[in-house]
């Protein structure tokens, strides 16, 4: 992460406060809403570098890189903690919080929670036994303590301006994991006016109400060229013990709106690391089960992004995508669409749904993490490689082979 000079006291009073993003379902850095349609993340110098000097066929598989902000980190004066942005120009005005920001209002909540005392505002429940060690284990000064119970899982109760109770939605909690870790990082490692660069890209999931993700981890090397002698041990070990090693793809994380519960089934990389290649075509499964039904609607799709990837990767010679994350990602919501013959239920064929806006049904592939990605002329790289990755290669044609066995109920 890279870090600047401490901010002018002068410009304290101006900034747009980061949101933490409900739909991180994967990584281990903190992605931060900047706004409705642009997340942010902290910078990594090779990560600029690739977005910088992407190759063109691929920006359609990507996130729209943005540019860089200066973030820093404010307290308020009940002690609670935010990152604040310097706002790019033509943004640029008064410090404002919007009230009607859920994100916002959850964070907040459970600061307000964690600061009292017993416990006596429950914020929600949720099912993750991870977050709760890391909030029973976090040092940071009064940011974050474990004086309420997780389990089951979390839902949102927020008051909109008026006072009015929203619509009870869940959310996956890891978002909300990475934010954590990243504010107590800030907190012990950093003073509180310190400048940090980070990555403005697009949000890839804004045009969903209910988005569905798949985080998959591709590739059978999950290691830079640039790691340590043990963290790189450390990798090969986790590839080995998993999927990435027999099929090239671990899942990651994961979300998918049960339309009958009316919440999110979430997943993460713990989960996905303890699968079997039946419990990956299992989990597969899952991703495309709305809890009533398969959306087999989507197979398709899905299917003819990822051979139109496969045909981009393999004729990028020299990249290793070593440690990158490819996003499956569709809506929860199901809708009739509109044809010539009138309006048809989902479970009717779709003609074609490409990138279209117009269909209910579009899917969209996104390759993201790019800070261990090498390539030829990429700066100071001491290793080069020939031809396309082959790891990645493999995984997305085992991806491809499963989604086809499914779409034949195989």
């Amino acid at each position: 992460m890279v870090v600047q000079d401490s901010t002018d006291a002068g410009d304290a009073r101006v900034g747009v406060q980061l949101e933490p993003f409900l739909h991180q379902v994967g990584g281990h850095l903190s992605v931060m809403k900047y706004d409705e349609h642009t997340v942010c993340k902290p910078l990594v110098s090779r990560e600029q570098r690739f977005y910088e000097s992407l190759p063109l066929a691929m920006k359609r598989f990507t996130p729209q890189y943005k540019g860089t902000i200066t973030v820093h980190l404010r307290k308020d004066s009940r002690g609670h903690l935010s990152l604040v942005a310097n706002p790019l120009k033509e943004n640029r005005g008064p410090f404002k919080v919007s009230t009607e920001s859920a994100a916002v209002a959850i964070w907040q909540t459970l600061q307000q929670t964690t600061s009292g005392s017993g416990g006596a505002h429950t914020l929600a429940q949720w099912q993750h036994t991870q977050l709760a060690h890391s909030l029973k284990e976090s040092s940071a000064t009064s940011l974050l303590r474990s004086q309420f119970h997780l389990n089951g899982h979390m839902s949102s109760l927020v008051e909109d301006a008026n006072g009015n109770q929203a619509e009870r939605r869940s959310f996956n909690p890891w978002g909300l994991q990475c934010h954590l870790a990243h504010l107590t990082r800030l907190c012990t490692e950093y003073p509180e006016n310190q400048l940090h660069r980070f990555l403005l890209l697009e949000n890839v999931v804004s045009q969903y109400k209910y988005p569905c993700i798949l985080d998959l981890k591709m590739g059978t090397r999950q290691h830079g060229d640039d790691v340590s002698e043990e963290k790189k041990a450390r990798h090969m070990r986790k590839c080995a013990q998993s999927t990435s090693a027999c099929l090239g793809v671990r899942i990651c994380g994961m979300q998918v709106y049960q339309i009958d519960k009316k919440h999110f089934l979430c997943r993460d990389k713990y989960y996905g690391r303890k699968l079997s290649v039946e419990g990956f075509r299992q989990a597969l499964h899952q991703f495309l089960h709305d809890g009533t039904r398969l959306r087999t609607e989507l197979l398709e799709p899905i299917q003819r992004q990822l051979r139109a990837l496969l045909s981009v990767i393999r004729n990028q010679s020299s990249y290793r995508f070593y440690s990158s994350s490819l996003l499956i990602i569709y809506d929860g919501q199901e809708l009739p669409e509109r044809t010539s013959e009138g309006l048809h239920p989902p479970e009717a064929p779709q003609p074609d749904h490409g990138s279209s806006s117009g269909s209910l049904s579009k899917v969209d592939i996104r390759m993201i993490d790019f800070a261990h990605t090498t390539y030829k002329g990429s700066w100071n790289e001491h290793t080069t490689y020939d031809g396309p990755d082959p790891g990645y290669i493999f995984g997305l044609e085992n991806l491809i082979q499963i989604l086809q066995d499914i779409q034949e109920g195989e």
